[in-house]
């Protein structure tokens, strides 16, 4: 059976911090010696916003594509129901690709206290303890929100970045594995197969992600994701490094990587367990757990600072 792994805990870890994979695949291992903190820690005592919710009844939410049933299905949209029961109009945008380009995006209104143009978004657990630790996003009222402390299952309780649920709640949990088209290529049931067999090679694609990409690598290095050294992890990235030269990798994707299975452009890739039924439709596409193990996850809403709307997102 797969072992499993919380892909959250390798942002914990300094060195790791603010490494782009995408960055790797062009510039090589050498851009590990790029990596350092993040720099924009800001006082949020001093990053306060008036809230408006009184009187505008609006929000501004971004997410992933394919995170909400359709929203314009009518009597059907979820987001059709929350409107019509709380009198909340939702501008809900899929402009979530992957926690770093969005963090690129945000990142210059965050760091300088000024608003992103938004009251909520999505971003997984690592991500969001990164803006957590920068002081970027706001503290959470719990008396308004009784059901998120009724209905939070125990495993999602009190994560180590954000114990009390202060500044975060779940939107949801999954799996990251591998997908491949059972059409186009045999059954691909490891990251060693994917990374290594000739008939995929130029066809297959990895996560920027570096919790999900990374841990599998320390994985196939027979390394613990959870629990690895510097050099374990210098190894890995090596590894991770030769796939690419070599032509096996094909590129680093975020959720895009569901338009390149689509197109025939890749026949297999590592895959958020949620996206191979809700974005590709299942059928021929499949999603197996890596035999080396595979990755936990869980994507967080967070009301950054100076959004306006904190009141309406809580309800």
């Amino acid at each position: 059976m797969p072992t499993i792994h919380q892909a959250g805990s390798l942002s914990r870890r300094g060195f790791v911090q603010g490494l782009s994979l995408s960055a790797l695949a062009v510039g090589g291992a050498g851009v590990l010696s790029a990596c350092g903190t993040d720099s924009a820690q800001i006082d949020q005592a001093e990053c306060q916003s008036t809230d408006l919710s009184s009187k505008e009844k609006e929000i501004i939410f971004s997410n992933r594509i394919g995170y909400v049933d359709p929203v314009k299905r009518k009597d059907t949209s979820t987001l059709e129901k929350f409107e019509q029961q709380t009198g909340i109009t939702v501008d809900y945008q899929s402009d979530v690709n992957d926690n770093e380009s969005f963090f690129a995006k945000v990142s210059p209104q965050l760091q300088s206290c000024k608003s992103t143009g938004r009251d909520v978004f999505v971003l997984t657990d690592w991500q969001a303890a990164r803006m957590i630790d920068l002081g970027w996003i706001q503290k959470l009222d719990h008396s308004k929100m009784p059901n998120v402390d009724a209905n939070l299952i125990d495993f999602l309780k009190s994560p180590s970045w954000d114990p009390n649920r202060d500044y975060s709640v779940p939107w949801q949990s999954g799996m990251t594995g591998i997908c491949y088209n059972s059409e186009l290529t045999d059954p691909v049931t490891s990251f060693k197969e994917l990374l290594t067999r000739p008939d995929l090679k130029g066809k297959v694609e990895l996560l920027t992600e570096l919790p999900d990409t990374m841990g599998l690598m320390l994985l196939l290095q027979g390394d613990d994701p959870e629990d690895f050294t510097a050099d374990q992890f210098s190894a890995a990235i090596d590894a991770l490094d030769s796939y690419i030269q070599n032509g096996q990798i094909r590129r680093f994707a975020g959720n895009d990587y569901v338009d390149d299975m689509k197109s025939g452009d890749i026949v297999a890739c590592e895959a958020w367990s949620g996206d191979v039924i809700n974005l590709l439709g299942g059928g021929k596409y499949k999603w197996v757990p890596p035999e080396e193990g595979f990755m936990l996850w869980t994507d967080n809403m967070l009301v950054p600072n100076q959004a306006e709307h904190k009141a309406n997102v809580e309800e």
